[in-house]
């Protein structure tokens, strides 16, 4: 956990980068007005598909989001959930990182960061079910945030 806060804390401070980036090392990408990452993730699944398999990842994931989750409310109060699936509905085009979220989970939890214009964001999600499942981080300007 403490380097899963390490990235929180790193993450919701970083200035935005001014172009897209590249997941880097550490899986850690952004652009314009956002910060992605990929703090934890499970085995991929091309080989196995195993209900058991499966289920143990998902546990482990969920486990590592519920106790990183307990610990942003304990500094930022009870988070929003942001259903994502309106996103993917969209005509037009959808801000980051709202558009790769909704790819990948069917919602997040949002944390809005005192004095300042920033919010931070926990969900879990896989790209595909061969690929692995992931606990991501979102760090985005409050602007994309639909209102409450």
């Amino acid at each position: 956990m403490p380097n899963e806060l390490s990235v929180v804390d790193r993450l919701s401070v970083l200035p935005f980068p001014a172009g897209r980036t590249r997941p880097s090392e550490e899986d850690v990408w952004g652009g314009p007005g956002h910060h992605l990452a990929v703090l934890r993730e499970s085995r991929d699944f091309w080989d196995s598909r195993d209900e058991e398999i499966v289920e143990a990842a998902e546990q482990e994931i969920e486990s590592a989001h519920t106790a990183l989750a307990a610990r942003l409310t304990g500094r930022w109060g009870a988070p929003h959930a942001i259903e994502l699936w309106p996103y993917l509905e969209t005509d037009g085009p959808v801000p980051e990182p709202m558009g790769f979220l909704s790819c990948m989970a069917g919602s997040v939890q949002v944390w809005r960061l005192p004095a300042t214009d920033r919010w931070i964001g926990l969900a879990v999600g896989q790209a595909d079910p061969e690929w692995p499942i992931q606990l991501l981080l979102a760090v985005g300007e409050t602007a994309v945030l639909p209102e409450n």
